[in-house]
């Protein structure tokens, strides 16, 4: 059996943990100051705690973006100035779009706080709930995913998952107001593209089929393989959705459902009643 060993001719190779832990949380503190990252002290100001935080935040993802660059070329061949460069220009890209960023994951927090009756307030909801750590990490790796960055996006995900229980591909497509209850076992695959005001319950999957091969028998990547759900649409626990399949704008999955045909605008799929004696 042949081991897949990376030649690694630089001191750093893909993102190291600890930065990347420190990058996340720096990017939530500033989305969300003062609930991570550092503390906010109210003598410097929030404008002071935005700037420290920006130049840190800059300063890591030059260096893990620089790192996942290098991964990509394979063997580190010439051009690590010019990796270094764009590195640069990326970092300053995703940090341009973090006040966006803020912007959805307000809307995020607040579809979660009014979807759970059981959620006291806004905060509760950003410092507890896993649903918006989980979402709050796709974000910023799908914001990373958009800007060409290879392998970073998907290690951001994964330490999510790990902590959360809930795995969102960085490439998916995920609109606005986003809300995941609970959370537990939620899978969101790569190619998944979902609406506005779309709420998921725990254990929801949103996956593929078995998928084509080539000539060769290995698996054709790329092509679209999971399902798209339209606005308004909810889906609740432990059901799948498998296949390039549409959930239509406004339609209601139930709990344990297998759905793996288009569901109409409006529809409500649910069990089937059982009687007892």
């Amino acid at each position: 059996m042949k081991i897949i060993c990376y030649d690694q001719c630089h001191t750093e190779a893909v993102p190291a943990s600890s930065d990347l832990e420190e990058t996340i949380a720096l990017c939530r503190s500033l989305l969300f100051p003062g609930f991570f990252g550092p503390t906010l002290d109210r003598q410097d100001g929030l404008a002071e705690y935005i700037r420290r935080g920006t130049e840190r935040l800059f300063s890591l993802l030059c260096r893990q973006i620089t790192a996942s660059l290098r991964f990509q070329a394979e063997g580190c061949p010439q051009g690590e100035k010019g990796r270094q460069q764009q590195a640069g220009e990326i970092a300053g890209e995703f940090i341009s779009a973090l006040p966006g960023l803020r912007t959805g994951m307000e809307q995020d927090v607040i579809a979660t706080y009014n979807g759970d009756p059981a959620a006291e307030s806004l905060a509760e909801v950003i410092a507890c709930y896993p649903g918006i750590r989980a979402v709050s990490s796709y974000r910023i790796a799908h914001a990373l995913y958009d800007l060409h960055v290879p392998v970073l996006p998907r290690m951001i995900t994964e330490m999510a998952h790990s902590e959360t229980g809930i795995d969102i591909h960085p490439a998916a497509r995920i609109g606005t107001s986003f809300a995941i209850d609970h959370g537990t076992g939620v899978v969101i695959g790569a190619t998944t593209v979902i609406g506005n005001r779309v709420k998921l319950y725990q254990g929801v999957t949103l996956g593929a089929k078995s998928f084509p091969l080539d000539e060769n028998g290995h698996p054709i990547k790329g092509i679209p393989r999971h399902p798209i759900l339209e606005d308004d649409v909810i889906i609740y626990a432990n059901s799948t959705i498998l296949g390039r399949v549409t959930i239509g704008q406004g339609a209601v999955i139930g709990g344990n459902v297998w759905v793996t045909e288009d569901v109409p605008a409006g529809a409500r799929v649910l069990q089937s009643k059982k009687k007892f004696l």
